[in-house]
């Protein structure tokens, strides 16, 4: 039986609506993970009318299975263009599975200084952590196989959908 994927459009609306209540426009920050948490990251910025700018971090180097999976590191670099030293942080992912993007998201942001508290937010939570690490805001979650990856596309027009690929 095929699974259903969930609307990533209608995600981000859900994933808004859950940050409201516990970001400050002006102090809070917005740091999205290259690529897929840096196009939610734009589209929940716009949706919550933050005031603070937003960052993108680059974890390629973080990365503890770098030269076990061969990967290669693309040229976006990080850019954090706000002080994160004390700052409220939320790091915006598209999809959380076995922990290690996020443990890389904050050494890279650690390169950066010390935040005063850092948040996790995603669309979906498709389980599978090999880390102890959880998202404090999360819009969808399901289980899938192993050999199944979750995979955020964006369209020319800027629409956010979820496709499914074998590993």
């Amino acid at each position: 039986m095929p699974i259903k994927l969930p609307d990533a459009e209608a995600l981000c609306q859900i994933l808004a609506d859950q940050l409201r209540p516990h970001v400050d426009l002006a102090h809070t920050a917005l740091v999205g993970i290259h690529t897929g948490g840096a196009w939610v990251t734009e589209r929940l910025h716009a949706m919550l009318g933050l005031h603070t700018a937003l960052g993108v971090l680059n974890v390629s180097f973080h990365r503890d299975d770098y030269n076990q999976r061969g990967l290669h590191a693309n040229t976006q670099t990080s850019h954090i263009p706000f002080e994160t030293e004390g700052a409220h942080i939320i790091i915006v992912d598209d999809v959380l599975y076995t922990g290690r993007t996020i443990r890389a998201a904050m050494n890279e942001l650690f390169d950066y200084g010390r935040p005063n508290k850092i948040e996790l937010a995603v669309l979906a939570d498709r389980g599978g952590r090999e880390l102890p690490i959880a998202a404090d805001f999360c819009a969808h979650t399901l289980n899938l196989p192993t050999a199944q990856m979750l995979e955020l596309e964006r369209a020319p027009d800027g629409t956010l959908s979820f496709r499914l690929t074998d590993k």
